[in-house]
């Protein structure tokens, strides 16, 4: 635990939009990252589903179980008392009803120590929002345009696209429809993947708990979250990239290990 940062709570992160403050949150799956973010201030960790793809190549998040998002979650939660820990449901449990949902909730809280549970297409499932909260489990509802939402707006998903797609009033609109509906459900806090300025700027103007966001978010939203990996240019497609990032750890990764190689074939002593 790092003494020179205040200990973050749900209430702490409400204040804070209030107050006009930003917060800031960071994808990661395990203890050193997760001791790196805590001495460095970030406000809480998200454990997320996407450890499947970036850690373990998985060809997609769907292959992620409960057990193995658990087995991240505690090894987080280890690492600091600080911060807040927010854990992904895993695809599955949503997917199979609301009894499957509230079992691996409980889970997710009581063997992973998660401080919330982060619903993904929460607007989907806003009868499995207000279960949680009356069950007094705290919950992150994302929404928003996913591959698994564009659909339902009618809108060919992509990268590129998604912020375009989500700047007509119709869409904010329906956003924030969806916003204050899973606001009402109990959400604490909202996930909006995608949200663009225009829809963003609606949907923070129009409920009064955090609206955060990952990808496809800005500065009109009342915090960020980032995927540790692209902070710190830690993966493959970061090898020889020129795109702005924090630090490259993928290409200082690579030449550490080629040092470590060629001292040992050379028969030197080799260091650490």
């Amino acid at each position: 635990m790092s003494d020179a940062f205040e200990t973050v709570t749900i209430p702490l992160l409400q204040q804070r939009k209030r107050d006009g403050k930003k917060s800031i949150g960071v994808v990661a799956w395990d203890f050193p990252t997760t001791k790196f973010a805590d001495r460095a201030g970030v406000d809480f960790i998200v454990v997320g589903d996407s450890v499947g793809a970036n850690l373990w190549g998985h060809s997609t998040m769907l292959e992620v179980t409960l057990d193995e998002i658990l087995l991240c979650c505690k090894a987080v939660r280890r690492a600091t008392d600080r911060m807040l820990v927010s854990c992904d449901m895993p695809y599955g449990p949503l997917q199979e009803g609301l009894s499957s949902a509230m079992k691996a909730a409980v889970r997710i809280i009581k063997e992973g120590g998660a401080d919330m549970i982060k619903v993904d297409a929460a607007a989907n499932f806003p009868e499995v929002v207000r279960a949680m909260t009356q069950a007094g489990i705290p919950v992150f509802a994302q929404f928003g345009l996913t591959p698994q939402t564009a659909l339902k707006y009618g809108i060919p998903y992509s990268a590129q696209s998604s912020s375009a797609a989500l700047a007509t009033a119709a869409a904010a609109a329906k956003l924030v429809e969806e916003g204050l509906m899973l606001e009402e459900a109990g959400a604490v806090a909202l996930d909006f993947t995608n949200s663009g300025p225009v829809a963003g700027e609606a949907v923070v103007k129009a409920v009064k708990i955090p609206c955060i966001g990952g990808f496809g978010g800005g500065p009109w939203l009342d915090g960020r979250v980032r995927l540790a990996q692209t902070v710190l240019g830690y993966g493959e497609k970061w090898v020889g990239s020129k795109t702005d990032t924090y630090f490259n750890t993928a290409q200082g990764t690579i030449d550490a290990f080629k040092a470590l190689v060629a001292d040992a074939r050379a028969g030197k002593q080799i260091k650490g």
